[in-house]
């Protein structure tokens, strides 16, 4: 049987991979719908390739061009094009690809529309979690993650009992052998360096300063219902283990396989069936004969100890903590502010915050505007004193 796609943000890292295993499997799927932000060329190539029937940009003027070049498609812009695309009554499952709060909403339209989720936007179980998942309860929709730390202890947990401890292993990104003082002059394209994995530049930085480890920590926690405190997280530089589950027995089961996206894409995509797609290289174990594991040092990388408090705090501090960092990081990629600083504004701001325990989408969505006004003025304060 065909199942029917639409791909929030298909010109973007996790999209554009989406897209080659659908091209690899076409026999399997139907493109439905997509949306893009501003890389307009792209999309144009997509369109051209994919015949979506549905189509959705950020701005209004650029819906209106390709309106003009597509007469016989559908187009929408901004959030409500992204809704648009979510609710499609002809779409079986919605990857949720784009970055940042956008993808909050749609991924919340699409379950009470009772489509499933290929889940790659960390945000909407860091921002809103428990509404999410209840959400997904209560309509009997799948939630499938996209991440390969999640996509891996999926496989590993499948339909087994009495978990002790989830365990997520990080690449250690590129700073895992440098110093504090190194780290203090760090620049763009030092940190945008990943040893293992190509990726967009937010997430990217986000690896550099293991925040995005700590994003994961909160993932998991709603995505397989596990106290926080048995969620242990592991710098496995080779990046050949993607996370592992340890049972109450003592018995750790693991998933392996070589650093590509495209598995876990597939794995989202096709479940519960697994077929020979793209990457179709044997993982080698006589090559990878080396495995390390190393505590991971909070010391050097306190972004990832600060996600996992505001997580255990719960309600919207895990919203300050998300919308706060990612205006740091944005501002880093603009190079208006130092490396380090990503985490000192972050920090500075967790501080001062004073949360909601149980919140509507409503509150969240206001307090991560507020905590990113916040944010904005702090790093408009330091872009005077530099």
């Amino acid at each position: 049987m065909v199942k029917r796609i639409a791909i929030l943000g298909s010109t973007g890292s996790i999209g554009t991979q989406a897209l080659e295993v659908i091209d690899k499997l076409k026999d399997r799927f139907e493109l439905i719908g997509i949306s893009a932000g501003s890389n307009i060329p792209l999309l144009i190539e997509q369109i051209k390739k994919f015949h979506p029937m549905f189509i959705s940009v950020k701005n209004e003027e650029d819906k209106e061009k390709l309106q003009k070049m597509f007469p016989s498609l559908y187009f929408f812009s901004g959030d409500t094009g992204l809704n648009k695309i979510a609710e499609l009554p002809m779409v079986d499952m919605l990857l949720v690809a784009v970055s940042g709060k956008v993808g909050l909403k749609p991924t919340i339209t699409a379950i009470e529309n009772k489509k499933d989720i290929a889940l790659a936007n960390k945000e909407t179980l860091v921002m809103a979690g428990d509404i999410v998942m209840k959400l997904a309860k209560e309509n009997e929709v799948k939630i499938l993650p996209v991440d390969s730390e999640h996509s891996a202890i999926f496989q590993c947990i499948g339909e087994n009992k009495n978990v002790k401890h989830l365990i997520i292993t990080a690449s250690g990104g590129p700073f895992r052998n440098s110093t504090i003082e190194e780290m203090k002059n760090a620049n763009l394209d030092e940190t945008l360096a990943h040893p293992r994995w190509k990726m967009g530049k937010k997430i990217t930085v986000d690896s550099a300063t293991l925040m995005n480890k700590g994003l994961e920590v909160i993932e998991a926690h709603h995505l397989f219902n596990i106290d926080y405190n048995d969620i242990k997280v592991v710098v496995h530089p080779q990046s050949y283990v993607h996370s592992a589950v340890e049972y109450a027995d003592g018995s750790i089961i693991a998933q392996l396989g070589i650093p590509s996206m495209h598995i876990p894409i597939q794995y989202a995509l096709t479940y519960p069936d697994r077929v020979e797609g793209i990457e179709t290289e044997s993982f080698d174990f006589i090559k990878a004969s080396k495995l390390e594991f190393f505590e991971p040092d909070y010391d050097k990388f306190p972004s990832l100890k600060l996600a996992i408090e505001m997580g255990k705090k719960g309600g919207t501090y895990p919203v300050c903590m998300n919308a706060a960092n990612e205006e740091a990081v944005f501002a880093f990629l603009e190079k208006k502010i130092k490396y380090l600083d990503i985490y000192k504004i972050t920090e500075k701001i967790c501080d001062n915050y004073t949360g909601i325990i149980n919140p509507t989408i409503d509150n969240i969505i206001e307090e991560d505007e507020k905590v990113r006004t916040q944010a904005g003025k702090i790093i408009e304060e330091m872009q005077v004193k530099l």
